[in-house]
This record gives C-alpha cells, structure tokens and sequence, in this order.
C-alpha cells in the first residue's frame, strides 16, 4: 500500500516521505535524546532534595561552569519577600569538585540559600579530578552578585548580595581562612581544619597560611570539628583559642576527618552548619539557639562537645 494515499501513480513522492521518515529516525530523534541527556548532566537531583522547606538540585550553571551551584529548585519562591543568602564551599583535598559534599550541600540549600561550590558538578558516580584554588571561591561571589544584577538571569534580585558566607572542609577550610577577610563576608564556617604550625607543611596546593592570618576575621566564625581522631582536630582547636576579637563557636563530634558529610542528608554536620547559616544569614533566633545561651543548645547535645567565645 503506497505511504500516501493518491499517490500511487508517483513513487518518488513515496520516496520523498520515506526519507523523511528515515531522517527523522538518523536525525531528529537522536537529537533529542541528546538534548535529553545534556540536561540531566546539567541538573540532578541529590538524594530527595533535602530536608528543608525548599526541595534543592544540584546545577552545571551555564554561565559558571568551573563551580557546582546548589539551590532551591524553584527559584520563583524568592524575590522581594525572601532572598537567596550566598554561601562559598571549598571541598576537601583541594579537590576540583564537590563529589565527597553533595549530600551535606543539598540539604544546606533545601534551607533557602545559594551554595556555590568549587569545581564542575560531578558525573553520577565518579569523583571529579584537578586542584581547587583559593580565588575560585572569591569568584563564586562575584558570579551570585553579579546574576542578581543581571535582568537575563534566573537569580535576577533572588540573592541577599548582603548576606555572604565562605566555608570549606580540610584544605577548604584553609582556602575559607585565605578569603575570609573580604569585606563583603558576613560569616565563616571552617571544617575538619585549621592553620597548621608551621606554613608550607601541608599537602601540595593547600594555601601557606600562618597563625596571623587569624587576625584578618572579621565576622563571627564556626569551627566544626572530628574529635581527637580528626588529623585536623589540633590545628583547628589552636585556632580557637587563638581567635579573641571576633563570636567564635567549635563543635567537636567524635567522627574523624571525614566528618558526615556523606550520610543521610549530610549528617550532623549538615544540620549544625545549616543552623548557624540561618542564624547568621538569615537572622533566625531560634537556630541560633544551638549556639547562644549558657549551655548552649549544641552543648547538650550527646553528640558534641563544644566551646565558644563573645557568643551570649
């Protein structure tokens, strides 16, 4: 039976809508696989998308594709009302990408905040490659300022420009210290770190800081630490004591270097940081509990031991 119907007397035109058929078969339709196929390399889904009241992705942003961006999956939630504060991650090892984070920094954004993380979004099981440097996070700042300027861009006036932290774990950390005291920073948030004793003795690539550095803070700074067992547990506690000038709060939990980032959620980790942001980001009272008052809230925690400076 010919494949349009009065057409019999003209096979070509048969022909003509067979090929069409073909090339829509070779061309078309392997076009939009792969366009299919860019946008879940683009966008995913970590775990459930959190916890929080705002169900968070994990992003390849088009315009910043040396970082890893977090956020509420619908952005139309903020504007005028709420805005999106902006929080800086360095990863641990220096590493150029966030694979060992993703859980703790899904859940920090289903909190309502903008996690800017060093490094390309990693693939579906894979770990990511290359080194991390300190300007990398000074540059996700400029890049989330510069979107809510931007009337082109999904984050056009979604961002609170005035509400910025810098974080890290291990060598993150290190790379927190080295830009914590731009003066656009609000809060500081140092993991499973500290300044070593003596510069220049940790691994290759992690920033040369000394114990002066310390004097550059310049807002109120969270320690949260692994225990004695955390490689880092002594530099990050000398830091502590060293630190006088500035609201200074240190957790320890008794889980080593690698904190619990990668559990359920991010784990402890995950909700102490994301009580100190809302608290020092958002200006929430009620989390600000875990670290205000005497005990703390945190303080009587099982979990954690804790110790704080100039905080009420």
């Amino acid at each position: 039976m010919p494949l349009i119907k009065g057409c019999e007397n003209y096979p070509w035109i048969n022909f003509l809508q067979a090929g069409k058929i073909l090339i829509l078969l070779v061309v078309v339709l392997p076009g939009l696989y792969n366009l299919s196929l860019a946008q879940e390399n683009t966008v995913r889904l970590v775990e459930d998308g959190g916890t929080g009241s705002y169900p968070a992705i994990m992003e390849q942003a088009p315009s910043l594709p040396t970082h890893t961006v977090f956020r509420p999956r619908n952005l139309s939630e903020f504007g005028e009302n709420e805005k999106l504060p902006i929080i800086a991650w360095g990863n641990g090892a220096c590493a150029n990408s966030p694979w060992e984070h993703v859980n703790f920094l899904s859940e920090v954004a289903s909190h309502g905040f903008l996690v800017i993380a060093l490094g390309p979004m990693p693939k579906e099981g894979e770990k990511g490659t290359g080194k991390s440097t300190s300007p990398q996070m000074i540059a996700a700042i400029d890049w989330a300022i510069a979107s809510s300027e931007d009337e082109n861009s999904p984050y056009y006036k979604r961002v609170d420009t005035t509400k910025i932290a810098v974080s890290g774990m291990s060598c993150g950390g290190l790379q927190t210290l080295e830009v914590a005291p731009d003066p656009r920073v609000t809060t500081v948030v140092v993991c499973n770190s500290g300044i070593l004793p003596k510069p220049g003795d940790g691994m290759p690539g992690m920033p040369s800081l000394d114990k002066a550095q310390l004097k550059k803070l310049h807002t109120p700074t969270l320690y949260l630490l692994g225990g004695e067992k955390d490689i880092a547990y002594n530099n990050g506690m000398d830091d502590f004591n060293r630190i006088d000038h500035v609201p200074v709060f240190v957790g320890n939990m008794n889980v080593g270097h690698g904190g619990t980032y990668a559990r359920t959620h991010g784990g402890e980790f995950a909700r102490v940081a994301t009580a100190w942001y809302k608290w020092q980001l958002k200006g929430d009272l009620d989390a600000g509990t875990l670290f205000s008052g005497d005990p703390s809230g945190l303080a009587q925690s099982r979990e954690w031991t804790v110790q704080k400076k100039n905080i009420p």
